[in-house]
């Protein structure tokens, strides 16, 4: 036994430590793309190797039992230790070649982005873009993204951030729904008329609200969280929507409504972790993405 667990797999200890965390093999099996039953099999696995029950089932999944609870600090530890011994090989890879992990919302991913990548690549051929439109906060710490677009300023100790400036937000509306419906002169006008709302988010909601509107989430006959449909969803003329100022300028379809009422900036951040900021492949694509978001923010 002692030979089998000095040998033990660290496959076997991710998976679990994966369903640890989810409490099923299927929950764990959409956290770490591998599949149920092969995550099913390592639990067996590491089991046998250890000669320990981990894991008791109960109606909605696996429970740890008491062995699989006294295991879990030491396992979290070996994976911390595993992500630091990544990150600091990261951070130490001296070349112009290799992969970047960029993340940003998806309206920055899909209106700025991409003319930013392109870029990058004509310029370091030898580095691969990963590019994740995500509204999620990807977690740096753990590599989940090399280099992060923030909308607001980062907190975390490691992690190294430099502002850019602000992205003008306004209200805006597509000619057919003007054509459709006229636009409104003042603030009081904007009750009689339609407005594309957020689903979940309190954003929206919250922000009128600040403004002295006493609006709820039925107030909005279309609703949608996701930014990039919810973008068409204006442009379509379902109703007036809140958008970046950038996007809407380069579209002739699109009117910008100007109530008098101000309506706060989103900040740009870039963000990466100190280990891996003066990578030299990290370094140069976090220069260019500063150029290149420096002349589309205000």
């Amino acid at each position: 036994m002692v030979g089998e667990i000095g040998k033990l797999d660290w496959a076997l200890v991710q998976a679990f430590l994966a369903v640890a965390d989810t409490g099923s093999l299927s929950a764990a099996a959409r956290v770490t793309s591998a599949s149920q039953p092969t995550l099913g099999r390592q639990v067996k696995a590491i089991e046998a190797a250890l000669g320990l029950v981990l894991f008791r089932r109960h109606p909605k999944g696996l429970a740890l039992t008491e062995d699989g609870a006294a295991l879990l600090p030491a396992a979290r530890a070996m994976r911390e230790a595993t992500r630091e011994i990544a990150m600091y090989a990261a951070g130490h890879e001296g070349k112009l070649r290799g992969n970047v992990r960029l993340t940003a919302s998806k309206m920055v991913c899909h209106h700025v982005l991409p003319a930013i990548v392109a870029r990058i690549r004509a310029e370091l051929p030898e580095v691969a873009v990963e590019l994740v439109p995500s509204d999620t906060s990807e977690n740096l710490l753990y590599r989940e993204a090399d280099i992060a677009v923030r909308m607001y300023r980062p907190e975390q100790l490691d992690i190294v951030a430099r502002y850019l400036g602000d992205i003008e937000l306004g209200l805006f509306a597509a000619r057919s729904y003007v054509e459709r419906r006229g636009l409104p002169d003042n603030a009081e006008m904007l009750r009689a008329h339609e407005i594309v709302g957020y689903d979940r988010s309190e954003l929206i909601v919250r922000g009128m609200q600040a403004q002295g509107f006493d609006v709820s989430r039925e107030d909005f006959p279309v609703r949608c969280d996701d930014q990039t449909v919810y973008w068409e969803l204006v442009r379509a003329g379902c109703g007036l929507g809140f958008g970046q100022a950038m996007v809407a300028r380069r579209d002739p379809d699109m009117v910008k409504i100007d109530l008098g009422v101000p309506i706060p900036p989103l900040p740009v951040w870039l963000a990466a972790h100190e280990a891996l900021r003066h990578t030299p492949r990290v370094r140069r694509v976090w220069d260019m993405l500063a150029e290149g978001l420096g002349k589309v923010v205000t």
